[in-house]
């Protein structure tokens, strides 16, 4: 199922658009049609293709024959770096990637791009984190990095996904929060200095939920009421509300999503690979099973998943689908110049963080035809 799917109707409008000409179809019935083109036969071992329709054998196929492998140090296609048993780990996971995205019915571009989001060591990017409010152990060898606004609707759905993963695999990742206020949302900037001055007195996950929870009610006597819900210092929580270095703060978390290329919230990286949410096809299990991949890949062993609710098997997975985050991120405001660039248990405070570690609509998936 497409990410987009879990749009509102809104999306239906532009079909508006597409009805009052419709498609046009063949110039003329009569006119000879291609002969489809030759099956690529590629099978691969640990890839089960049994599923496909001939027409998806076909595709991926051809795309493992034609895309190289992960590894720089292992300059064949996908294919043969399996069928060879090459040592880049990474080679039976990209085929099976792209065999899901066939499957799901994605555009052969729209699997490439996921591809390189997935795989491409080019992708990776530093990303300082150094100061920003937390999640988790700072060792922890899977860092998420999230810009967020704390009025965009996308992100307040998006938090308790990635919440979830810090503790799906409990002592093996950390969630690092930023800042991204969007000029188009009035609200964005002064939840964001609210969520700062809490965080200068160790509640920023607190104050975080609550912003969040009351995305509706953020107006200057609701911040300073959910200030007084979590007892922080009222003289000190109004004075960094308007204090220079809480701009400043702000600024800076901005300014670096703008060098690495925000377009909208929330803008999330794992281990400094961006993640294009509109490539995900299902975010709770698409994450979870991201998160897993690279913890192999780095000799980890991830947590086992603990059983569903009245199941005893531990091998459920403990994310939730999030089937209703829409697919669309809020567009940001004119960016500053771009330039260079947190975790407490969930309630907890939060502490700085120590190491460094959006978007046009995807298309919905098309029918499966042979």
């Amino acid at each position: 199922m497409s990410f987009l799917r879990w749009m509102p109707p809104l999306v239906a409008l532009p079909l508006l658009a597409i009805g009052a000409t419709g498609c046009p179809g063949n110039p003329s019935s009569n006119e000879p049609k291609p002969a489809p083109s030759p099956e690529v036969s590629v099978s691969l071992p640990g890839v089960d293709t049994s599923s496909l329709t001939p027409r998806e054998r076909r595709e991926w196929g051809a795309q493992v024959s034609e895309l190289l492998s992960p590894c720089p140090d292992t300059p064949v296609s996908i294919a043969q770096c399996v069928k060879e048993q090459r040592p880049c780990k990474a080679c039976l996971p990209a085929a099976q990637l792209l065999l899901d995205l066939v499957k799901d019915g994605r555009a052969k571009k729209e699997r490439e791009d996921a591809f390189h989001m997935r795989f491409d060591a080019n992708k990776v990017k530093t990303l300082a984190t150094d100061g920003s409010p937390e999640m988790g152990p700072p060792d922890a060898p899977i860092t998420i990095v999230e810009w967020a606004d704390f009025e965009c609707p996308f992100c307040r759905l998006m938090s308790p996904l990635l919440e979830e993963l810090v503790k799906r695999f409990d002592g093996q990742v950390r969630l690092v929060f930023k800042f991204y206020p969007l000029s188009a949302h009035v609200h964005g900037e002064p939840a964001a200095r609210a969520a700062t001055a809490a965080l200068n007195q160790g509640k920023f996950w607190e104050m975080h939920h609550l912003l969040f929870e009351n995305q509706d009610k953020l107006e200057q006597a609701d911040l300073e009421r959910y200030a007084q819900r979590l007892k922080l210092d009222m003289v000190k929580f109004r004075a960094d509300l308007v204090s220079t270095d809480t701009k400043a703060r702000i600024d800076k978390d901005k300014l670096q999503a703008d060098g690495v290329g925000l377009e909208g919230t929330p803008l999330i990286f794992i281990n400094g690979r961006e993640v294009n949410l509109q490539l995900l096809t299902n975010p709770g299990e698409d994450l979870e099973a991201w998160i897993k991949l690279d913890l192999e890949l780095l000799g980890k062993t991830p947590r086992p998943a603990p059983p569903k609710p009245g199941d005893a098997s531990p091998s459920g997975s403990a994310i939730p689908a999030a089937s209703a985050i829409p697919a669309a991120s809020a567009t940001p405001a004119a960016s500053a110049t771009p330039a260079a660039g947190t975790s407490a248990p969930a309630g907890g405070a939060a502490r700085p963080a120590t190491s460094a570690a959006p978007v046009q609509p995807a298309q919905p998936a098309k029918p499966r035809t042979p």
